[in-house]
């Protein structure tokens, strides 16, 4: 996989004429460090349900209206090539923080509904961070730093080119902070359908090179991307085994198993 990883990135490069060196993809972690709550992937409806609930309760804080069209789990939540992540407290089991990422293995990106992706981006492997919701409390800022390292982790073990995201201002400052590209003309904003038409910026992110980049600029989370194992962020998922059962295609939901 990360062979099949690089060749992708080198041979995206080369296309748009940047020269990036080969690099091996691994995990070689300096050191360990515990976490006071979990990052997982759901795989039950009780974990949706937390998640739903927490996704709902943070959107409402900033984006009321389209708030009230998340109260229940989305298609998109149980698609193949899509997972949920939660995250709990150890404490006493509450939930903190969640995130969806959905990858173009088997349809297109819920960002692909409002605009068409440039030619560098079309032949790869993208998965695209959605709902992201944290719960109040001086955690938060924590909990949204593991939630996206758990999104990086997954691009590394599936095999991604390319992490995307659709972010409205002012939040798209965090991921100019993370080193994320305009995917369009620099500071474009684009009215995204699957967030209630909310004029977003949509960024990219070149996963193969996230350490030389980091490393070069001396980012200062360097060290809990890269070189610290967080046991308690656990991404390890079987794409072929989707949670709930539906396969997205490009122009229709094609059922396979029950839904709650």
């Amino acid at each position: 996989m990360i062979a099949q990883q690089n060749a992708a990135v080198l041979n995206d490069a080369a296309v748009r004429g940047f020269a990036i060196e080969p690099q091996a993809i691994t995990h070689s972690y300096k050191t360990t460090e515990r976490l006071p709550f979990r990052v997982k992937i759901v795989t039950n409806d009780e974990d949706l349900w937390k998640a739903v609930r927490l996704r709902q309760s943070a959107y409402a804080r900033h984006v009321p209206e389209f708030a009230r069209q998340l109260e229940e789990p989305e298609v998109a939540d149980r698609e193949a090539g899509s997972v949920v992540l939660l995250a709990e407290s150890k404490l006493d089991g509450s939930s903190l923080g969640t995130m969806r990422i959905q990858t173009n293995r088997y349809g297109p990106l819920e960002l692909e509904e409002s605009v068409e992706l440039p030619a560098w981006l079309q032949d790869c492997s993208l998965a695209e961070a959605t709902r992201l919701g944290v719960g109040e409390g001086s955690i938060g800022r924590v909990v949204t730093t593991a939630l996206f390292k758990a999104y990086y982790l997954y691009c590394l073990d599936q095999g991604i080119d390319w992490m995307v995201i659709t972010a409205r201002k002012p939040l798209d400052r965090q991921y100019d902070m993370l080193m994320f590209q305009d995917v369009f003309e620099a500071g474009s904003l684009f009215p995204m359908h699957h967030v209630g038409d909310i004029p977003h910026r949509v960024m990219a992110f070149d996963v193969a090179a996230a350490r030389r980049r980091w490393t070069e600029s001396k980012h200062p989370l360097l060290g809990f991307m890269c070189d610290i194992h967080h046991a308690d962020i656990d991404v390890q998922h079987d794409d072929f085994a989707p949670f709930g059962g539906t396969i997205r295609t490009a122009n229709r939901f094609e059922e396979l198993g029950s839904r709650a």
